[in-house]
């Protein structure tokens, strides 16, 4: 996995899910199983099993935690004008004034105007500046969007 973008918020909440999940969740799981095997024959026993299916998604989950935890990019808030990764931009398109974030793919929540960086979106405003203009395709089409200001 390549380095990721992120906020300093964004990593502190990831290092907080990765600690729950290493310290409090692998071993509650470990428990249940244990619990599951003493009730017997392990073929027929639905705990188990869904026990054993939550240990594969806990494990699976620490693993990619670990590799987006190895190096992280912290986003800094950069104001040289111009778009770039941990700004907030505000754009008009079809009339209307519209604002996004620009953070890493982790933390993208478009309903929230959070953009990842690597959207065609965010990929489009990067690097542009207040008076650009950006056309971005979408599913229905074309739409320009008109750089108003950067934060």
């Amino acid at each position: 996995m390549n380095n990721i973008y992120i906020t300093k918020e964004g990593l502190a909440k990831l290092r907080k899910e990765y600690d729950e999940l290493k310290n409090v969740r692998r071993k509650e799981i470990a428990l249940r199983i244990e619990i599951a095997k003493d009730m017997g024959d392990l073929s027929e026993n639905a705990e188990y099993h869904e026990a054993k299916d939550e240990q594969g998604f806990i494990e699976g989950r620490i693993m990619e935690l670990e590799q987006m935890l190895a190096n992280p990019i912290i986003i800094e808030h950069n104001n040289n004008g111009c778009v770039n990764v941990g700004n907030t931009v505000r754009v008009s398109v079809k009339g209307k004034e519209k604002e996004y974030t620009i953070v890493g793919a982790n933390e993208a929540d478009p309903v929230a105007g959070r953009i990842s960086n690597e959207s065609p979106l965010g990929i489009a405003f990067i690097g542009k500046c207040p008076g650009d203009s950006v056309e971005v395709k979408v599913p229905s089409g074309k739409m320009v969007f008109h750089i108003i200001n950067v934060a």
